[in-house]
Parts: C-alpha cells; structure tokens; sequence
C-alpha cells in the first residue's frame, strides 16, 4: 500500500487479502478479496461501548437459558407441562440455536454483520415479549425456539464483528476475553433474575425484564457497531450463499440433537431416536462431501472451509472446545439438582452460591487477555481444563454433605469460573483467527456449534449414567441414590476434562501464543 492508515484506522486492500490496522499487518488466507477501502478509527470510548454491546449476546443468550433452568417447575406447573415434557422449555432454544449458527454465520459474512446482529437481537425481544402470553406448552416450545434463533444469528455474528473490527493484539485480545466472560456472568444473573423476579414478580416478567434489557443493548449496538458495507457481488460467486449446505448441516443438526433430548425422555431404544441420529450422522457427512465439491470445483464459496479441518491444531482446539463444555455444562446443571433437590435449598440460596463464578469470571478474563499474548496456548488450555476437572472433582468425591460450602463448593466454583474463562476466550481467539477475514462470522458459528454439540452430547450421557447409577442403587435409601447418581455425572464430568487435557497435550503443543501480535 501506498501509505499507512491513521493510527487505528483499518485499511483494506482491493484483490490484495493484505490487511492494516494502525501499524501492523497480518496475511488473510484468501489473496482475492474485494471489500471496503477504508474504515475510520474508533475512539476509545466506541471501542469500550462496542465491546460492551457485543459481550451483551454472549449474557443475553445465558441469561435467557439459565432463568428458563431455574423457572422450570414453575413454568410446568402454570402452563401444565408434565414433569417429563418439561426439559423441551430449555431444549427448544438450545435446538434452534444449535442448528442455526452456521447459516447466520454465512448470512452475516455475506450480507453485513451489523445488521444481522441487530436483525438477531430485535427477534429475540419480540419473542421474549410474546412468550408470557403463550396459552399452552406447544406455544411456549415454539416462541422459545423462535428465541433461539435470534441468538443463533447474534452470538456468531458478535465473535465476527471483533474478529473484523479489532487487529491482533491487545486490544482484541480484551474484547474476546470481555465477550467470554458474558457467559458466567450470565449464568449468575439468570439464576438471579429467575430467583428474585420469578420468585416477587412471577415468571412472565422474567421475559419482559431479558427483552428490555436486550433492547437497550440493540439501541446502543446501533450506533456504536461500525457501519462497514457488506462485499459487493461482483462476477465471480464469492458471496453467494451455499443454500443447499445450509439447508443439509441444519437439518443434519435439528434431527441429531433433537434425537440427543428426546433421547432421556422417550428412552434411547425408542425406534425413532436410533433412527434420527443415524440420519442426522449420514447427512452430516452428505454436508461434508458438498462442501469439499464446492471449495474444489469453486462453483460457489462453501459454506465451512472443510480444508480447515486438515489442520491438526484447529482439530485440537475444536476437541477441546467439545469436551470442556461437556464437561462444563453436565457440572453446572448437576451443581444445581444437589443444592436444590439433594439438599433442598431455595432458588436464591442456590443462586448465591453460583455468585463466585461471576465474581472470579471476571477476575479470569482482566488475567487471560494479558497472558494469551505472553503464554504458550497449551499451557494455558491445560490449565482452564484442569481447573473445571478439579470443580467437578470436589462434586464427585464422597465429601459429607454437611460440609460447609466453603469447604468445597465456594473452591468448586472459583475453579470452575476460571476455567471456562481461559478455555473460550483461548479457543474462540485461536478460531476466528484461523479464517479468513471475509468469514468471521462463520468462525464464531463453529465455536459455538462445536460447543453447543458438546454440550448436549455431554449432557444426554452425564443423564445416562445418572439415571443408570440410580436405578443400581435402588435398594438403598431414595436420597442416598439420588446422591450416587448426581457425583457419577460429576465423576464422567472430571472425565472430560481430562480428555481435553490430553487431546492438548498431543496435538495443540504447536498453538504458541495465541493472542500475540
């Protein structure tokens, strides 16, 4: 390029891929992109505000998921959902989510990243509004649903405008780490909307509460998110949309995680759930095929790189992602059942003993966006998963349950809050850096898709061995049982930790110091 931008400034260059943000310079992996000439600076206070709306779809999203945790029985109970029907409450935004991140990933790359994300944030009030007048349980599923597929579109859309909007280094550094620390801060704060409001208010206030808030991040998202043009389709398809692999990984998604819930409701020998998570594997690989014709014939732009995955580093990443939030998640919810069903506590005595991991959340992301520059990627991942192996540990092991929680479940959660607080912000720097510019937003989608496949994955088989360990358990005391079965899940939960450790171990030793310039 002729001259240097304006300090902050971030200068594309025409059919070069070369990309300058102040004074450095780092390579795109695609060395013919068409895209905005220039984007002006943004001031310091734009950049904080700009964080701060974007961290909003990581806290929306877990809020809206950990208050419909809480508010579970009362939900069932008012709108008569039987006991076993009523998981489908939480499980119908996870589904919708799921399945949906990868075309709004595409979508937001093509067509603009702010307006998908705001486009995202305006559906979720709108259903969030509408779903406390929901007359029966099919009404409140699908308005459910219907929110999950506005933070399908705003979560992955919110990694991609960071990705795109902030230079490596310590700036972006901060912003992944911010956005991170939205999801314990929005589990704390879900349990407490869900307790306080729920309990004061009633549940249907709950929504309306989630909507305002999501509509005052939607206000100032609309004018701190920089307005950058989406590419211009030119002759060549670059920016058309592979409709036809969106249709497939969708629908590959909807029937295997729809098969993973359904699968502890109905019973995993049900005809139909072997059947839909056999179809949802064979049309994932279908998917996969298309993709690979695609990015080979060049046709049109795939939907995901699948030459991405050749790369054992971003497999490892990826993996370790998976497993973490099998782990992580079976933790949570299993904390949860032994405050509140094992020992009986009320929905704020329970909250407050979550409050530690929004507290230490924070503290972890101000720490991790200063060492993911300066600490080998490996170190920092082994020491996330072992952090949460040693949370579900304290779970697992036969402690009394008279024990003080400060003994052992206030350790658990600071330990658990750090871990999630290194491992994302690691994985999703090291994702969205490993795509090209012109596809951030799709890289976000795979770290939330893989993710959230854990996490289901995780769940379902922690139920299992839950249910599995009771049942075996049936000629002792109901409560003593109940407990065996809560610290297997803990035990499978250490498990999976351990699995990520050693999948780091072999095969993300060559990340090296993600967040440096």
């Amino acid at each position: 390029m002729a001259s240097d931008p304006p300090n902050g400034a971030l200068e594309l260059g025409e059919k070069t891929g070369e990309i300058q943000i102040g004074k450095g310079s780092c390579s795109l992996h695609n060395h013919h992109t068409q895209l905005p000439a220039i984007l002006p600076p943004l001031s310091k206070g734009r950049q904080i505000a700009l964080v701060f709306v974007l961290s909003g779809a990581s806290f929306i999203n877990t809020v809206s998921h950990m208050s419909a945790l809480i508010l579970l029985p009362t939900i069932g109970k008012d709108l008569h959902i039987p006991q076993e029907r009523q998981q489908w409450v939480v499980e119908s935004y996870a589904l919708t989510f799921a399945c949906f991140l990868f075309l709004w990933g595409r979508l937001a790359d093509v067509y603009g990243r702010r307006w998908i994300f705001l486009l995202g944030s305006c559906w979720i009030i709108l259903f969030c509004l509408v779903s406390p007048w929901s007359p029966n349980e099919i009404t409140f599923d699908i308005f459910r649903g219907l929110q999950g597929l506005g933070a399908a579109a705003n979560v992955p859309t919110a990694m991609g405008i960071i990705g795109s909007t902030f230079a490596p280094g310590s700036a972006k550094n901060y912003a992944i780490s911010l956005f991170s620390a939205g999801f314990p801060l929005g589990s704390v704060v879900g349990n407490i909307i869900g307790g306080v409001i729920g309990a004061y208010a009633g549940w249907k206030w709950v929504y309306w509460v989630i909507a305002i808030i999501t509509a005052l991040i939607t206000l100032v998202g609309y004018f701190v998110i920089p307005k950058v043009p989406p590419p211009s389709p030119d002759a060549s398809t670059k920016y058309v949309v592979d409709w036809f692999g969106g249709v497939l990984i969708t629908g590959a998604l909807m029937m295997f995680m729809f098969g993973m819930t359904e699968g502890n409701v109905v019973g995993w020998s049900t005809p139909y759930i072997p059947v839909l998570l056999v179809l949802g594997i064979l049309v994932a690989v279908g998917f996969t095929f298309w993709e690979l014709h695609l990015e080979k014939t060049g046709m049109i732009r795939p939907l995901m790189k699948i030459s991405l995955w050749n790369n054992k580093t971003f497999v490892a990443a990826q993996l370790i992602n998976f497993f973490f939030f099998a782990a992580f998640t079976s933790y949570l919810v299993y904390a949860t059942f032994f405050y509140q069903t094992y020992l009986g506590l009320s929905v704020i005595q329970t909250a407050l003993r979550f409050l530690p991991t929004g507290v230490v959340g924070l503290l972890a992301v101000t720490l991790i966006s200063q060492l993911i520059a300066r600490v080998d990627g490996f170190h920092i991942a082994t020491w996330g998963c072992v952090s949460t192996g040693i949370a579900c540990l304290l779970f697992a092991i036969p402690i009394p349950t008279s024990t003080t929680y400060w003994a052992y479940g206030f350790p658990a959660m600071c330990l658990s809050a750090l871990g999630v607080d290194t491992v994302y912000p690691l994985v999703a720097l090291f994702t969205i850096q490993s795509v090209p510019q012109e596809d951030q937003a799709m890289g976000g989608s795979i770290v939330s898709a893989v993710g959230q496949l854990g996490r289901a994955i995780g769940l379902a088989i922690s139920t299992a061995t839950q249910v599995s360990v009771e049942s075996n358990a049936q000629d002792e005391m109901p409560h003593v049982a109940q407990l065996k079965g809560y610290r297997a899940a803990e035990w499978l939960s250490f498990a999976f930790c351990m699995f990520s450790v050693i999948i780091g171990a072999y095969a993300f030793r060559g990340a090296g110091k993600v967040g440096a310039k």
